[in-house]
């Protein structure tokens, strides 16, 4: 039997990844720095391993990373989120016969970058807000022209963003962008690519939002934004997942905010049994679920809490979460969402002793920060 070694066991959409595994015959294994996981409560994975986090020592996380792959005899490398950009490293020290689903770190660390990422898809004609480091020049005329965002250059979890007014004073950074800010419908992607051919996308849009990240998310067709994508991915040769922040006002094309080079909730959207054999076979079809609207049950019931004291809106809202299939639940694995109160209990923690949104809690362990702005990037 295969094995297979997901990178984080946390989060809802590594989930799919390993009931997709499991269901494809391969043994599906999950490493976290977390000791207790989402993943780890499922009977699609064989067995866990705690894991120094990466933000912290990333010698110290991929040293334990391959000695998991020499143990365990893993064949396939698959990140689930902010971790990719430490486990790409991989690819240079696994051995030769040890796939790591990730692009190179040059590519990810380019489209990561949210300033590299701008740059790029305007130099390929694709649509992106107008965008500066906050330390240029230009940056003071988009904020002298219009209403701006200011975000990190190298943020996750929808964390690092700020919103100013019109010829508002905003701070000076190299580690910063500002970033005209577009007005529309706002929209995410998820797609999987091989080579720079997209395998699959699905286009989703907030129903319920934790802070900035979806919990209920709605898929829709849109033309316009599968064509952007289409587009971005063959011109970088892309193969994994990648991901896309959009706004799109009608009658106009799609503006790409931002790029996540990783697996998103979007994933939700895909026939479970479809994507390990996607991941393995590129020309295996990789489907959408039938489902158009699909949610995070205990991040929409805390979100439906806020209603209250207003018990009809409180009512109402947990109506809609009865109605709504969970990304979780399964008859036949029932245990992660059961249990989820409990193995997500160091995420809970960590948002209340810091403040934080549960996004930003869950990934601060797994970001990535260069040590020093990546001083090749310029206009």
């Amino acid at each position: 039997m295969k094995t297979v070694l997901l990178t984080l066991g946390r989060l809802p959409k590594g989930l799919d990844v390993a009931r997709s595994f499991a269901a494809f015959g391969w043994r599906v294994i999950v490493a976290d720095p977390f000791r207790d996981h989402l993943l780890g409560a499922s009977r699609a994975v064989a067995k866990s391993f705690r894991v120094p986090s990466p933000a912290l020592g990333a010698d110290a996380y991929l040293d334990a990373l391959l000695d998991i792959i020499a143990e365990e005899r893993v064949e396939l490398v698959v990140p689930v989120s902010e971790e990719i950009m430490y486990v790409s490293l991989l690819r240079e020290r696994a051995p030769a016969d040890v796939r790591v689903f990730a692009m190179p770190s040059a590519a990810l660390h380019a489209a990561h970058d949210k300033f590299a990422f701008a740059l790029k898809a305007a130099s390929l004609g694709l649509s992106v807000p107008r965008t500066a480091l906050a330390s240029e020049a230009f940056a003071e005329e988009i904020a002298g022209d219009d209403d701006f965002v200011v975000k990190e250059r190298h943020s996750c979890g929808g964390g690092g963003v700020s919103f100013f007014a019109r010829g508002a004073v905003f701070p000076r950074s190299e580690d910063a962008l500002v970033q005209a800010r577009a007005r529309g419908d706002e929209y995410s992607s998820c797609s999987l690519a091989h080579e720079g051919r997209v395998l699959g996308t699905s286009i989703y849009r907030a129903a319920v939002t934790s802070g900035t990240v979806a919990v209920r998310f709605e898929r829709v067709d849109r033309e316009a934004i599968d064509h952007w994508i289409e587009r971005f991915v063959a011109e970088t040769a892309w193969t994994g997942f990648i991901s896309f922040d959009f706004i799109m006002e009608a009658g106009c094309a799609p503006l790409a905010l931002e790029c996540n080079p990783r697996l998103t909730s979007g994933v939700h959207f895909f026939e479970t049994s479809d994507i390990a054999r996607a991941i393995v076979d590129p020309s295996a079809p990789l489907r959408r679920r039938p489902e158009r609207l699909l949610q995070q049950f205990w991040s929409c019931l805390q979100e439906a809490q806020h209603a209250l004291p207003n018990l009809l809106r409180f009512v109402q809202g947990v109506a809609e979460i009865l109605r709504t299939r969970d990304v979780t639940w399964s008859f036949a694995d029932p245990a992660p969402l059961l249990t989820m109160p409990w193995t997500s209990r160091e995420i809970l923690r960590e948002a209340s002793r810091a403040n934080l949104s549960l996004a930003v809690a869950a990934t601060r362990d797994l970001s990535w920060i260069p040590a020093a702005t990546n001083a090749g990037v310029k206009r």
